[in-house]
């Protein structure tokens, strides 16, 4: 006697939804599977493992093609298979992965079997719009299950891996894996799965057939071409404005948003299976609109069949049944699908684009909306969602070219598909952002309305005639249905207390279960009305716990990680379309979707998903920004270019031409050339819709910056992008590089920018930077802040890259002030000008000729670099400037120890004229180095004033950048600056003179930082200090030339002073010593002798000496005017040669106003006041003769 099945102890709703989540979880392992052992595979994006190296072994071919033929009653002792003896360990644990997924795949499908069985014995009704949980589940289990058979029999060589794997056990173990045999003829049985599936799915059609039967209701509404959306207003809140608070009146409110995809994969596995049942007239009706509606069907991922041959092949095999029909009936639909289908959806996007376009607009401006209306942001997401995976399994893969069917590549290469992904997107924000708004509605009206109604259904059926008794377990879920949503309020949200509905919706499925079955005490068929409202309070549920797992279910586009190829391309096309530009942030937005793609049966392919997820969202975010730093780049260098036309040196054409208008033109015949375009022209417009590439450029930064500036942070896998952040990080880069790409300097040429051509551009630049704030929420102070400081560092930090304060150092030291020293004459250190001259001659090298002194190296140039580089880079400038100095008194100090002797004499007969003149006679003429022309050789003498002048220059051009950083500073820093001069003046006295001495040099260091003069160059001082040390340790460390070991530097250091001093005489002997009153200045520079003698006696007495700086100038003073008072005595033929004495005289009054340590009267005191005078008046009158 059998005895009946009690619903509730078959578990069916538990059964359901386990098996439906295994199932997903063995058809990702199954397709991992088939994409690592394919040998034709595609490149993996998810790639979690390689295939092992012994698969792959020439040398086991024979093995392969045993274990293929003999699959599966193999002899695991056939002398053929011993070589996998060698290798059963690396087989065993290599393979298991593989073999156990396919032991679970056998597990799973006994699972479903049995499942299926028990519904069908249960003699359950399936209907998607009364117990739309129960009927779900079962078809998604049905079309997994079909998907997952499918996708096993298209694995290759699984006869061979599995063999191998059971072989290499044996010989391992002893015995052959139990679950073998039944693994074997399962593999065997699905070899067609079609065929053997058919056959099981015989007993079950009678479940089936009503559950799909159900679907008509729903389907065709669902599936309709774009014009009939339009028609009926879906989507469209505007369609009926007087009902726009009222909640949609439709009693199967979860069908609303079900995946179209879905339905039609139920239709086509099932009636695939079910083919006998197609002379039905409303099932044939499905199943030709579903084939119809596309040739490809998911089975996983990126795993698609092409259906319509899939279905033939199928129908072809099965001989007997007469099936030619059917056959000639799928060719035709599919002729009309490769027709009209990818029409019909390129028109639906269209619709859509628009559609969600309104929906986002609506709901920002009024997002209590939310509530009632709720379910149309849902529907939206589900069909757009459909719409997408279409396209990309329909692109991806074209049908084959036997078909004489043309597709247009229009139809499939959507340029404005980014603004659709970009509005499903945005709802899905608008629904996380106001949250609370809609969980605030929909617990009120669980409590208010739907509690109320069920409490009126419970009620009806309790006083039900035709019900005898309500079963108990059925008057117990009912119950606590009604108890859970009756005590809820709106305080529960207030508190933000967690809400969680799980229960409630696990009961309503178990009484669908329940009340489903045949003979069941509580027909649920009988009571409809209390089913359709049970399936909206879970739609209502699932708004207030379940928001973002229901925004996922619907809008969920992890698909694009296994499409990576469209992805880059959609992106690629999206960046080269301006009108899509805005929408191109949706792109690393989908990155945080691919993880949803994952599943916990395999955890392996989570750290590859999502290590590629971040790597697409860096990748999109970098090129976006490098996207708009390429816009920024164009409209800076249109700005660079309209501000380069303001520039002074453009005015003189402008002037030249308003000058001659004045004048009358004899020539009345003569043409007059076109005006040149003016500065301001540009701006000037005669139609508004004409756009200039300024427009144009504008237009791109708006749309870009819209993209970077649209959300704060993108979350993928466990990574936080802030667009704004990664866009700043580029622009500063593109800054750094663009602020040195201006100085326009060429090594090989020499060439650079004016410094205040490049100040000019940077502040054009800065501006139109400044700008961006408009356009996008950043600091751009801080991007200032970060690039402009490195510029004053001699490399930056970015790529350590040279700066423009190292190029800007490196050009003036090594270019400009190299050819003042090299082409003595041409240009001169002009004191009354504040700058370096090039003076006209008939000699100017061709060098010279394109490169004006006075351009470059005048007040103005040096406060626009100043500005440049800061206080920082100046001091950079300076310490390098102080090397070469350093680097001169060195070769000084060689030349006083090869003379020590004559000029340890000189210090001490300065007062003896007959001599000093055989000692002058004595200095320089030691043995001749180098043999031979001796023509060319230079005294010691003119070493020592050439390399003095030299320092001299240096010192000079020191001096006029520290004027030209004191403007900038007192400019830019008033108060800052009064308080430097203030502490620089008024230092506080101590009584420890050590620490006094300390103290001063701290300030003076300060004060020449700020621009401001000092007595001795605190940077001259360090830098000759430096080489005092490293000269120490070379003496220690080497035991050679011990006479220069044992100089004293002091005694070094009063001779030097004797040696310029003796030597200053013979520069009156040079033409180029000429005194130029209009530049001020000796030709030959030799007037920067007076800031050489002053800085380096005070740099070397201060270092060297116990600071008796005051007295070695004297001695010097008094040395250089007994010498120059003995040119004034000598004879007629002498003083022709002589000839410029008068310039030299005045280079003694300089050297003493030069000088904070001797004054006028101790000049007077040893040289005639009368000749200074003489001398002025002598140069200034030769000067105005020349003039």
């Amino acid at each position: 006697m059998s005895r009946a099945m009690v619903p509730s102890q078959q578990k069916l709703a538990e059964k359901l939804t386990i098996l439906n989540d295994r199932g997903r979880g063995m058809l990702t392992r199954i397709y991992n599977i088939k994409k690592i052992y394919s040998p034709n595979k595609k490149k993996m994006l998810t790639k979690t493992d390689s295939k092992p190296a012994f698969l792959s072994d020439k040398s086991l071919d024979s093995v392969f093609k045993y274990l293929h033929k003999k699959f599966p009653n193999i002899d695991n002792h056939a002398g053929a298979l011993q070589v996998i003896n060698n290798i059963k360990q690396d087989v065993v644990k290599s393979l298991s992965l593989y073999y156990f997924t396919f032991v679970d795949i056998m597990d799973f499908k006994d699972h479903v079997v049995d499942l299926l069985t028990t519904i069908d014995a249960c003699q359950v009704h399936m209907d998607v719009t009364l117990n739309y949980d129960l009927t779900v589940n079962y078809l998604n289990l049905i079309s997994t299950y079909v998907s997952l058979m499918i996708l096993m029999s298209r694995v290759e060589d699984r006869r061979v891996v599995l063999s191998l794997y059971n072989v290499a056990y044996e010989y391992l173990n002893a015995s052959s894996d139990p679950s073998f045999p039944r693994l074997g003829q399962m593999v065997i049985d699905y070899d067609i799965p079609l065929r053997k599936l058919s056959e099981e799915f015989v007993p079950h059609s009678r479940v089936v057939v009503p559950a799909l039967l159900s679907l008509h209701k729903i389907y065709p509404k669902r599936n309709l071409p774009a014009d009939q959306m339009r028609a009926t207003g879906m989507l469209s809140l505007l369609a009926e404005p007087l009902k726009i608070m009222n909640v949609p009146n439709t009693d199967m409110v979860q069908c609303e948003y079900l995946s179209l995809d879905s339905m039609e994969k139920w239709i086509i596995f099932s009636m695939m299976l079910c083919h006998t049942y197609l002379q039905e007239a409303q099932l044939w009706d499905l199943w030709k609109t579903a084939l119809q509606s596309g040739y490809i069907v998911q089975l996983c991922r990126d795993e698609v069949l092409h259906i319509h041959s899939y279905i033939n092949t199928f129908f072809e095999s099965l001989k007997g049944h007469n099936l030619h029909k059917r056959i000639t009936e799928v060719k035709d639909l599919q002729h009309q699908a490769l027709q009209s289908s990818p029409a019909i959806h390129r028109e639906r996007r269209k619709f859509l684009r628009s559609a969600l376009k309104e929906l986002a607009l609506i709901f920002t401006d009024q997002p209590g909306l939310l509530g009632p209306k709720g379910l149309y942001v849902f529907q939206a997401l589900a069909v757009a969602r459909d719409e997408i995976h279409w396209l990309l399994r329909h692109f991806d893969n074209p049908p084959s070219k036997k078909h004489t069917v043309k597709l247009s590549q229009e139809d499939f290469v959507d340029r404005q598909l980014p603004e659709l992904l970009f509005n499903m997107e945005e709802l899905k924000s608008l629904l996380r952002k106001y949250n609370q708004v809609v969980q605030r509605y929909f617990v009120q009206y669980l409590a208010g309305y739907d509690a109320v109604l069920l409490n009126q259904l419970i009620q009806e059926i309790t006083n039900d005639s035709n019900l005898a008794h309500c079963p108990e377990d059925e008057s117990v879920i009912l119950s606590s249905l009604y108890n859970t949503i009756a005590g809820l309020s709106v305080k529960q949200v207030e508190a933000n207390e967690v809400f969680d509905f799980r229960g409630v919706r696990l009961d309503w499925f178990r009484l669908q279960a329940y009340t489903s079955v045949s003979r069941a005490g509580l027909v649920l068929r009988d009571h409809q009305d209390l089913g359709k409202h049970l399936n909206m309070i879970v739609f209502h549920t699932k708004l207030v716990d379940y928001l973002d797992e229901l925004i996922n279910e619907t809008g969920d586009l992890s698909i694009y990680c296994f499409y990576h190829q469209i992805f880059e391309h959609q992106f690629k096309q999206c960046m080269e379309f301006p009108a899509q530009h805005r929408f191109s942030i949706v792109f690393p937005i989908i990155c945080g979707h691919f993880m949803n793609a994952t599943h916990e049966l395999c955890p392996e392919e989570r750290h590859s998903i999502g290590t590629t997820s971040v790597q697409y969202a860096h990748w999109f975010l970098k090129e976006m920004s490098d996207e708009v730093n390429q816009v920024i780049t164009a409209i800076c260098e249109e700005q660079c270019m309209l501000n380069y036309k303001l520039l002074p040196k453009h005015s003189a054409a402008s002037i030249l031409q308003s000058s001659n208008k004045h004048k009358k033109n004899k020539d009345k015949k003569k043409q007059v050339g076109p005006e040149e375009e003016k500065p301001g022209t540009e701006s000037v417009r005669k139609n508004r819709e004409n756009f200039t590439r300024m427009d144009k450029l504008h237009m791109a930064l708006t749309e870009l910056c819209y993209a970077i500036n649209h959300c704060n942070v993108i979350q993928v896998w466990e990574h936080g992008f802030v667009p704004r952040e990664f866009f700043i990080q580029h622009l500063e880069t593109r800054f750094n590089k663009a602020l040195v790409g201006m100085m326009m300097y060429n090594p090989d040429t020499s060439e650079i920018a004016k410094p205040s051509e490049l100040l000019s551009s940077v502040k054009a630049i800065m501006s139109v930077l400044q700008g961006l704030e408009n356009y996008v929420q950043i600091d751009i102070a801080r991007v200032f802040n970060s690039v402009l400081p490195q510029q004053t560092q001699a490399t930056d930090s970015f790529n350590g890259e040279k700066t423009i304060t190292a190029n800007y150092t490196n050009w003036y030291l090594e270019v400009l002030l190299r050819r003042v020293t090299v082409n003595i004459g041409q240009i001169v250190y002009s004191p009354n000008h504040k700058a370096f001259v090039t003076v006209a001659t008939d000699n100017n090298s061709k060098e010279n000729l394109y490169l004006a002194a006075e351009e470059y190296a005048d007040l103005t140039e040096l406060r626009a670099l100043a500005e440049l580089i800061g206080p920082y880079g100046m001091r950079y400038l300076g310490e390098r400037l102080m090397g070469h100095v350093a680097s001169q008194v060195d070769e000084l100090k060689k030349l006083v120890i090869q003379n020590k002797e004559v000029l340890f004499n000189m210090r001490t007969s300065f007062d003896k004229p007959e001599v000093m003149r055989d000692l002058f006679r004595r200095l320089g003429t030691g043995p001749v180095k180098q043999q031979g022309n001796t023509k060319n050789q230079v005294s010691d003498v003119d070493s020592v004033l050439m390399r003095m002048t030299i320092i001299g220059i240096l010192l000079s051009f020191r001096s006029l950048a520290q004027d030209a950083l004191l403007d900038v500073l007192e400019d830019r820093i008033p108060f800052l600056m009064a308080s430097v001069q203030d502490l620089q003046h008024f230092v506080p006295n101590m009584k420890d003179t050590k620490y006094s001495h300390m103290k001063q040099q701290v300030v003076n260091e300060m004060a020449s930082a700020a621009g401001l003069s000092c007595d001795i160059d605190p940077l001259l001082i360090s830098a000759l200090r430096s080489q005092k040390n490293e000269d120490g340790e070379r003496k220690a460390s080497t035991s050679s030339d011990t006479e220069v070991a044992n100089e004293s530097d002091y005694e070094l250091a009063c001779l030097l002073m004797v040696f310029v001093a003796v030597s200053i005489p013979t520069l009156a002997k040079k033409d180029v010593s000429v005194f130029k009153a209009s530049l001020e200045g000796n030709l030959s520079n030799c007037h920067c002798l007076a800031k050489a003698v002053n800085q380096i006696a005070g740099a070397l007495f201060t270092i060297h000496g116990p600071g008796d700086v005051s007295d070695r100038l004297q001695e010097f003073l008094a040395l250089a005017s007994s010498s120059l008072l003995r040119l004034g005595q000598s004879q007629e033929q002498e003083k022709e040669t002589f000839k410029n004495r008068e310039s030299v005289y005045i280079l003694l009054d300089l050297i003493v106003q030069e000088s904070p340590y001797l004054t006028m009267d101790l000049l007077e005191s040893c040289f005639p006041y009368a000749l200074l005078r003489n001398a002025y008046h002598t140069v200034y009158k030769a000067s105005a003769v020349d003039i």
